[in-house]
């Protein structure tokens, strides 16, 4: 008797630690799925068919083993991790010669053991408004061309841009036949997930990249934009959702960018969600550095969401007739500058980090790529072997990773609750020079 009564006094102290455990939302946090080993240490790789734009011509294709050999050196680096850039447009362009390349990818990834996230990449809008954009195909452009004229301007701030992105929050813009973009965005999204999800490599999906904030009432919007495109995808993917930082990065300008209005664009459903954000420079090396990582990480604190760096480089920008640009000559990366960065991504738990960039088109500025293409041959640059020493100096074999960093990797929180260096100018605009 003794015994079932202490069986029974055990019984019921279980089920009331897990009664707590279940209110406090950490047995439904444990429940989420976190098969991904990590840390994620990788790059930021452009493809071909997934990077045309849509009313400009086709860019050179990259030789037929670009892929094959990309992946292949990159796991001979040591990396474990890809973000893959694709652009809507592109797709609208050539939906085969789009489909066919992620297929080429996740095959490449899978064979060579790399974890891939898909980013639904934009730069400057769309090709429409913009020589160098790319991004938002032109249904969304051109059955209201009076209000959108072409050519006229996708950066951030420019009037035609800013028109645009606030009606799109709003969420008014449609294409030709009256389907609104929203929707056009999440049906085009299932077809990427269904051409690669069923992929071991397949690690996750970005929403969109590096949307345009234009006001301060429009923090709450894009929320709901998030949490639309999220609830829509969980409808056929189990695996990580990634939604990105804004631009303009102006942490002294109109748009109010506070963590508590950063914490305004995570989706409702936060299960197994990623905040990603990009860092051009080490987050110490000035006031400006250090107040924008802080603000990045004060937001993970508010919504208790991973913070994933979908691009790093080292950035420098100097002013040109009044204007702070990027200064090729001044921006570069060394062996103590790649140490220093990857540290102190570690140091602060940042869940998973992507170099800016790979690609076998050639960059403006050196550092921005660690490949060099010349006559149909691929080789690494010495920036390629910089990222690769780094990675075995600051986490070892990433290979041998466990998956503790599931607690990173999940969220189940229900809290409501990113240029031009300050030295040199108060606001960052964009991110990245694309081409």
């Amino acid at each position: 008797m003794s015994s079932f009564k202490h069986a029974r006094t055990a019984l019921f102290g279980l089920t009331f630690v897990l009664i707590m455990f279940m209110s406090n939302g950490l047995f439904a946090a444990f429940g989420q799925s976190t098969n991904f080993e990590g840390p994620f240490v990788g790059v930021a790789m452009k493809g071909a068919y997934v990077d045309q734009k849509e009313n400009r011509e086709d860019t050179p294709l990259p030789p037929a083993t670009y892929f094959d050999e990309s992946f292949r050196l990159l796991s001979e680096a040591g990396l474990n991790h890809v973000r893959f850039l694709f652009y809507w447009e592109a797709y609208e362009k050539n939906p085969q010669g789009f489909m066919n390349e992620l297929e080429q990818v996740a095959n490449a990834a899978d064979k060579y053991g790399i974890k891939v996230i898909y980013d639904n990449h934009q730069w400057h809008t769309s090709s429409w408004l913009e020589k160098r954009g790319t991004g938002f195909p032109t249904a969304l452009f051109a059955n209201n061309s009076q209000l959108y004229p072409m050519n006229s301007g996708g950066k951030e701030g420019e009037p035609v841009a800013k028109l645009w992105w606030s009606n799109f929050w709003d969420g008014t813009i449609k294409d030709g036949q009256g389907n609104d973009a929203w929707t056009l965005l999440a049906d085009f999204y299932k077809k990427v997930v269904a051409t690669v999800d069923s992929h071991e490599s397949t690690l996750g999906y970005e929403i969109l990249s590096e949307p345009h904030v234009e006001a301060a009432d429009q923090w709450e919007k894009i929320g709901s934009f998030n949490s639309f495109m999220t609830d829509e995808l969980r409808s056929v993917t189990q695996k990580i959702i990634v939604y990105s930082m804004n631009v303009p990065v102006d942490l002294n300008g109109p748009i109010q960018l506070t963590a508590e209005n950063l914490a305004e664009m995570a989706p409702a459903n936060k299960e197994n969600i990623w905040f990603k954000i990009s860092v051009y420079g080490i987050p110490d090396r000035d006031q400006y550095q250090q107040e924008r990582f802080d603000l990045f990480l004060q937001t993970r604190e508010l919504t208790g969401i991973p913070l994933y760096i979908g691009e790093w480089n080292n950035v420098v920008r100097t002013q040109v007739n009044g204007v702070f640009q990027l200064d090729p000559q001044k921006s570069g990366l060394n062996q103590q500058i790649a140490d220093t960065m990857l540290e102190a991504f570690k140091n602060e738990n940042i869940t998973a980090s992507a170099f800016w960039k790979w690609d076998y088109q050639d960059a403006d500025t050196a550092s921005f790529n660690l490949l060099s293409h010349q006559n149909g041959t691929m080789t690494p640059t010495e920036y390629y072997t910089f990222l690769k020493t780094s990675v075995a100096n600051v986490y070892g074999d990433l290979s041998t990773s466990t998956s503790g960093s599931s607690s990173e990797t999940t969220s189940d929180t229900t809290s409501d609750a990113t240029s031009e260096e300050t030295s040199e100018a108060t606001s960052e605009t964009n991110s990245t020079e694309e081409n």
